[in-house]
């Protein structure tokens, strides 16, 4: 053994070929800390000194390459200052540039996922084989930043600036097959033969039939394109990424900036480039949110994991009504390798939720993430059927029929004597309180809540509704079959709305109240959407469905009359009456006609004025920073209130739960963060300035002692 550490090893195997091995101890995934970069240093060392070396392999003991960075010790180092931050990344980059200028050839075997600095250091390898169900990424640009440790200027030497910017400012995972396009890989090969060709490989290198030096060379040196051909090729690439980027988030377009100015440059030079960027974005308030938002989706990761002993195994799930959130449910079971029976009432309504399914496994394939085989024996795990025959050995079912309290009473009890006893029942519910639900239930232990959100495949949040008789098998259960389905589960308590709902519903009341002072709903969504919203709040409810936000509000006044309840009716009140739905039916706040794609394309309607002008009350001046503090003050607060009184675990769950449950701006790090930002004593300080809008504005006893302890949500370290 020429080292040996706690997360690298490195032996000789045969003819002066040696293997280096990560193999981080005590962790499932291989990381980057700073022990690991340590003991790396010191690997590189002894190979260095070693005189009997010919070729270099590198490979995993897990099932994955390497995952990164430890986001963990982000902290302290963003933390240390930009001249701190920067030696920091001259040194580790002087780190990988030690192996790629070994005096011997270095292939790596990539396995699993290698992403950050994982897919870094085996860009400063000589060649890379790849596993054919391996991924990589460079997916620093989602948490704010910019690769680091020379992803942004060996990358583009290999691939070209085009694709070197499509990788980085996006961030996405690349399958084998789509970087062996690019030129990022250089063989691939499955998975069973991937150490032996990489062995191959380098002993091709040794043997000289593979010009090595060459490969060096190649991302060492300066872009070889013209002064005008790098104009062309950074420009186009601006203005691509910039619209999809949006003004928001600045990550995306320095990293162009970065590569376009250190093209012209040797690799040592470049590095200082890289590192200067990536200092300053490390500064930057939105790096930190996105960073936080990262830290409190592993945090609730861990925890859901440890709910994993109490779990029962979901072999086989059902969904009942096959309408556009059964067909949704139903798909992502499938899709997941889960077999679900979805059952309804007619022949048609299962051949509409099955052509939903078929739809997206056809998207899947269409996008190269499935092939035919492989979507077809998907589409086969859906079991549709109108009886309860195929019921007796489901482990769990979703009750997703139509929003009404008697209705599903009627098929929960109904089906709760048609499946094993053993099994878990829950309810897509959105708003119907779950104890409510489970009172005509036999075994309401065994029952809880399970709420997804639409699109189901594209929103990635579960809220699983603990009611007072819900057992912690029947909450653990249900909490991993969301997480096999790929969706973030948080556990909520129940009341009227749940989390997410009961947070919007009061959004939606200050949207009634500006418009009941004058404020057009155009001008509201505009300013909305600037301040970061994917949609403004009258689009939303359109989006959402105005039938459904009034029989939704129509809960929420019932169970929060103090401050949900209000007399008259608002301008989505008059909308409703007049059978204007949104996009269900064509019209709401805005008309919607089908695109070429088929999707709704959005247009003013000349007549909706008219139906909502008896809601305005008066005409008042806004500004459009008054317009955001009316929206933003009432949902902000109702979520403190949701902490307050346990109806979520914490402050991560409330944060988490309305970025991936409603979209809340990400680059602002979510709702409590947002408070944090402002500061508890500011933020009560504007609740005061709309004393006089009501209930809805008025700061909780709580949050007015936090403020005058100046407290914060989350610690000042991770916010």
């Amino acid at each position: 053994m020429l080292y040996e550490g706690n997360s690298i090893a490195v032996k000789a195997l045969s003819d002066g070929i040696h293997e280096m091995c990560f193999d981080l101890a005590g962790e499932s995934v291989n990381k980057f800390n700073q022990a690991t970069l340590k003991e790396l240093e010191e690997a590189v060392a002894a190979l260095q000194r070693a005189d009997n070396v010919t070729g270099l392999l590198l490979c995993s003991g897990k099932k994955s390459f390497f995952v990164g960075a430890d986001v963990t010790e982000f902290g302290a180092l963003f933390k240390s200052g930009q001249d701190a931050l920067v030696s920091a990344l001259i040194d580790i980059n002087a780190l990988f540039s030690s192996i790629e200028d070994l005096p011997f050839p270095t292939v790596v075997a990539i396995n699993g996922e290698a992403l950050g600095g994982g897919l870094e250091i085996c860009l400063a390898c000589d060649y890379r084989v790849m596993a054919d169900n391996a991924k990589v990424a460079l997916p620093e640009v989602k948490l704010g930043i910019l690769p680091g440790w020379g992803g942004t200027v060996r990358l583009p030497r290999l691939i070209g600036i085009d694709n070197a910017i499509e990788w980085i400012a996006t961030g996405s995972n690349k399958r084998a097959t789509a970087a062996l396009k690019d030129g990022a890989v250089d063989a691939v090969v499955s998975e069973a033969k991937l150490r032996d060709a990489a062995l191959d490989l380098l002993q091709q290198c040794i043997e000289g039939k593979f010009d090595y030096h060459r490969r060096r060379a190649e991302k060492q040196q300066p872009i070889p394109l013209s002064t005008i051909e790098q104009t062309m090729a950074f420009e186009s690439a601006r203005g691509v990424v910039g619209a999809k980027a949006g003004p928001h988030y600045p990550s995306p377009m320095t990293i162009i900036g970065t590569i376009q100015k250190h093209a012209p440059l040797h690799r040592d030079d470049a590095f200082k480039v890289e590192a200067a960027a990536f200092a300053k974005l490390a500064e930057s308030p939105v790096t930190a949110s996105l960073i936080g938002i990262f830290m409190k989706d592993q945090w609730l990761k861990k925890q859901s994991k440890g709910m994993q002993e109490a779990a029962l195994p979901v072999n086989k799930a059902a969904v009942l009504g096959a309408g556009i959130m059964g067909g949704g449910i139903a798909y992502q079971s499938a899709s997941s390798g889960v077999p679900i029976v979805m059952k309804d009432i007619n022949n048609q309504a299962l051949e509409d939720g099955l052509a939903e399914s078929d739809k997206l496994f056809f998207k899947q394939v269409k996008r190269g993430k499935l092939n035919q085989p492989q979507a077809a024996a998907a589409m086969h795990r859906i079991i549709p059927t109108l009886s309860y025959g195929d019921f007796g050995d489901v482990d769990l079912i979703v009750e997703a029929v139509v929003e009404n309290p008697k209705i599903k009473q009627s098929v929960l009890a109904e089906v709760e004597t048609k499946i094993p006893e053993t099994a878990i029942l829950t309810s897509n519910t959105s708003t119907i309180s779950i104890n409510f639900l489970a009172t005509n239930l036999t075994r309401p232990e065994n029952f809880c809540g399970m709420h997804f959100f639409n699109p189901v495949h594209l929103m990635p949040l579960v809220e699983v509704i603990k009611g007072d008789k819900s057992s912690d098998a029947a909450v653990a259960t249900t909490v991993a079959y969301a997480r096999t389905l790929g969706k973030t589960p948080i556990v909520v308590n129940d009341c009227p709305g749940f989390y997410v709902n009961r947070v919007l519903f009061p959004y939606f009341g200050g949207h009634r109240l500006l418009l009941q002072h004058g404020a057009e709903f155009t001008r509201i969504d505009k300013v909305m959407e600037r301040w970061g919203w994917p949609m403004g709040p009258a689009y939303l409810l359109d989006v959402v469905g105005l039938d459904t936000g009034h029989h939704g509000g129509e809960v929420m006044a019932a169970g929060f009359p103090d401050r949900m309840k209000y007399d008259g009716d608002g301008a989505a009140d008059l909308l409703f009456k007049a059978e204007k739905y949104g996009q269900k039916n064509g019209s709401g706040f805005y008309k919607y006609e089908l695109d070429k794609r088929g999707k709704h394309k959005k247009i003013l309607d000349p007549t909706v004025a008219e139906i909502i002008a008896p809601a305005i009350v008066e005409n008042r001046e806004l500004t459009d920073d008054q317009i955001i503090q009316r929206m933003m003050i009432p949902m902000c607060i109702e979520a403190v209130r949701c902490l307050e009184e346990g109806i979520i675990s914490g402050p991560a769950d409330a944060d988490i739960g309305l970025i991936y449950g409603l979209g809340f701006p990400p680059f602002r790090g979510g709702i409590l963060h947002y408070i944090d930002t402002i500061g508890l004593k500011d933020f009560c300080a504007m609740c005061d300035q709309y004393t006089e809008l009501g209930p809805l504005y008025h700061p909780t006893d709580g949050m007015r002692k936090m403020a005058e302890g100046n407290k914060t949500f989350f610690p000042q370290a991770a916010a």
